[in-house]
């Protein structure tokens, strides 16, 4: 596995070095968030680690930039701000998922592995398609339409929560549910994670294709075309 780390705190950078030649990771680390978006346009990478606080770029809009460009590289965030709205940010600029400091190196080796799981890209490719009333993904394309258009812009995370929905209609997921099958673990991550990219997700699908995305009050999630939600 191949990491692109751009922190400008060195005492962190030699930490996850060390992490990392442990796991058996290569890791490149850039202290600056310019030159670290050189660094990523210069070569193929397996995993992101952007720190929020970066002198050049910070690393919300280094975020930004880099999915306005790429969405087949998982990217985490490191940060230092522990408030919901900080987070929701850097979640709506595209990124998988966030760690805040300080942080136990342990706790984001298993980030990384479950991230790393979901993006394997040596995984032998399957006929992975799924055909509803009203839409179609295509796991192994990336591709999803509703009613023969197509849906664009959507986020690695945000792809597969479609994908798991449609091909388990009707079956409602709570919040811890959907954290192990799609981000690959349980505990580690904040519900609200799900919360966030369910927002995002249907506010990508449209006015229409969202209704079919249900709030199951007090429990979690399910996808049903049998009904609309009421939600504003």
């Amino acid at each position: 596995m191949k990491i692109l780390v751009i922190e400008d705190n060195e005492s962190v950078c030699s930490m996850l070095e060390m992490f990392f030649m442990k796991e058996g990771i290569e890791g490149e680390f850039i202290h600056d968030g310019l030159e670290g978006y050189k660094k990523f346009k210069s070569g193929k990478w397996d995993l992101l680690i952007i720190d929020w606080m970066l002198p050049g770029m910070d690393g919300v809009s280094l975020c930004r930039k880099i999915r306005e460009e790429e969405y087949g590289v998982p990217i985490i965030m490191l940060t230092a701000k522990d408030s919901e709205s900080d987070q929701v940010i850097g979640l709506e600029m595209g990124a998988d998922d966030y760690v805040t400091k300080p942080f136990s190196p342990i706790a984001l080796m298993a980030r990384i592995k479950a991230v790393a799981r979901r993006y394997n890209k040596q995984e032998p490719r399957q006929k992975n398609i799924v055909t509803t009333k009203h839409f179609k993904v295509d796991k192994d394309a990336r591709e999803a339409y509703f009613k023969g258009q197509s849906i664009n812009n959507l986020t690695p995370k945000e792809f597969d929560l479609l994908y798991h929905f449609l091909t388990h209609p009707r079956q409602v997921f709570t919040r811890e549910q959907l954290l192990e099958s799609i981000w690959g673990y349980q505990f580690y991550g904040d519900e609200r994670t799900v919360d966030v990219h369910m927002k995002r997700l249907r506010k990508k699908l449209g006015p229409e294709a969202q209704n079919f995305l249900h709030t199951v009050w007090g429990v979690g999630y399910k996808f049903d075309e049998s009904v609309k939600h009421d939600e504003t």
